[in-house]
């Protein structure tokens, strides 16, 4: 099996970041699928004009779209996986919805080993292509770790060895903890953690409660049309 070079000593800096900001509970009115307050916060324009500029972030799906939802996941976040799902056909059935994947591994070292995969993937096929290999990943089961994702990668003709090499580039360690550091500064505690529109929300709400959002920012420019703080 390929070993993934430098590994332990990126996987531990990043996960040894601190989580320094602190998000509001249910800030904005926006309640979960289940009824329950979704933890949200706002998020300075400053900060989250960063998140696309951020190397490795994908603009999976609708790059024209007119609102965008940035997607701060781990590949073995169970949640990530269902959000992933839903996520999927609300692209599909509104072009307006743009979707920025930010690769967040922040749950263990398999994480890690995967989302070094998937960042040297993301360099070799374009947007489209990416996004079908994101999706095929989260639609088997169990953990997520570098070999199963080099697996899912030769599956689609990639060079096992050229993705292998670039997985282990000291660059794409930096990558990640860039990713890690942007999360911290956004508040991002929970997986899946979104930003749309100068709102963070922390956790999968559900589908619905989703696209209640992206359908307010779509109607007036907020996620939530009525009573969101100014």
């Amino acid at each position: 099996m390929p070993r993934f070079t430098r590994l332990l000593a990126s996987a531990i800096f990043v996960l040894m970041v601190p989580l320094t900001a602190q998000a509001d509970e249910g800030q904005y009115p926006l309640k979960a699928d289940d009824g329950t307050i979704i933890a949200t916060h706002r998020v300075a324009p400053e900060l989250e004009s960063q998140i696309e500029k951020l190397p490795g972030v994908i603009v999976a799906a609708n790059p024209r779209g007119k609102v965008t939802l940035a997607e701060f996941y781990d590949l073995n976040c169970p949640y990530c996986r269902k959000a992933s799902a839903d996520i999927a056909e609300l692209v599909r059935a509104n072009p307006e919805l743009r979707l920025v994947l930010v690769p967040f591994p922040v749950l263990g070292i398999p994480s890690i080993q995967g989302s070094r995969v998937e960042l040297a993937v993301a360099r070799l096929l374009p947007a489209p292509k990416f996004y079908a290999f994101h999706r095929a990943l989260y639609a088997s089961r169990g953990v997520i770790d570098g070999n199963r994702t080099l697996a899912a990668a030769k599956a689609l003709g990639l060079d096992v060895a050229k993705v292998t090499a670039i997985a282990n580039e000291d660059a794409i360690g930096d990558v990640m903890i860039a990713h890690v550091r942007l999360g911290n500064a956004l508040a991002i505690h929970a997986t899946p953690g979104f930003v749309i529109k100068g709102v963070a929300i922390l956790g999968y709400p559900g589908k619905a409660a989703l696209q209640k959002a992206i359908q307010s920012v779509q109607r007036c420019d907020h996620v939530v049309c009525d009573g969101a703080p100014r």
